[in-house]
């Protein structure tokens, strides 16, 4: 009797053992991330006090081949704040249409884009345009929620046009971002300011650079500069720590 007994208790400790390493094991997630009713167009999930917005889907890929958008945005000045070399490695993270990725091809005729986005239908988008004008310094890559799928110390620069701010998972994605980052890599981020209400952008789809600041240093980015001659855009330089 004593034996089954002592195998029932030790079976049971096992148990609650492995009980609390599983609740101790808990996903990151947890801890990093908090959940609240969603406001609207927004997820109920928020990352250090900001509300993590929808996605833009595929439908929308003629949104962001407007005609407009040079004026709106002045695209040309943006890609000049990037000071892009020849012979440079960049990554374009939510490449989306490709509107970003081919002219900063252009500027690295001797380097390499890397187009990343999730959605197949973005991806086929930019493999149309690759084939019909033949160019040879884009590669495509399919990401996760959790990782652009680069290579570390892979990249000198590395760039999000108005995406940051509807990654699922930022935490993870910023610190595989940081992964991928050669030494004295940058990292640029180009959201709508928050801070200015005359820039016609829904609240959620906005970032101020005090959210932005809190976001990448808690990933070991610090602000580097902030270029301020865009009309509607923060232009956001982060380095290493």
């Amino acid at each position: 009797m004593l034996p089954r007994f002592l195998t029932l208790l030790f079976s049971l400790i096992f148990v609650t053992s492995c009980t609390g390493q599983q609740q101790t094991n808990a996903p990151a997630e947890d801890a990093v991330y908090t959940y609240q009713t969603p406001s609207r167009n927004g997820t109920d999930k928020y990352y250090l006090g900001r509300e993590i917005s929808y996605v833009m889907g595929h439908q929308a890929a003629d949104w962001l081949e407007r005609a407009e958008r040079e004026d709106e945005e002045n695209v040309s000045q943006a890609i000049a704040n990037m000071n892009i070399q020849p012979d440079e490695s960049i990554a374009d993270i939510g490449a989306g249409s490709g509107y970003y990725t081919f002219r900063m091809a252009a500027e690295a005729p001797e380097g390499k884009v890397y187009a990343v986005d999730l959605q197949p239908e973005m991806l086929a988008l930019m493999q149309e345009k690759i084939e019909r004008e033949g160019i040879d310094n884009v590669e495509l890559i399919r990401g996760t929620e959790t990782s652009p799928e680069l290579p570390a110390n892979s990249v000198d620069l590395v760039i999000m046009v108005d995406v940051y701010h509807e990654l699922s998972h930022p935490r993870e994605m910023m610190e595989n971002i940081v992964r991928a980052l050669k030494p004295g890599g940058r990292f640029v981020l180009l959201e709508y300011r928050m801070e200015d209400p005359s820039v016609p952008i829904k609240r959620l789809h906005k970032m101020s650079e005090e959210q932005a600041v809190r976001e990448m240093e808690a990933v070991g980015l610090r602000l580097k500069e902030n270029v301020g001659n865009l009309p509607w855009q923060h232009f956001m330089v982060f380095v290493r720590g």
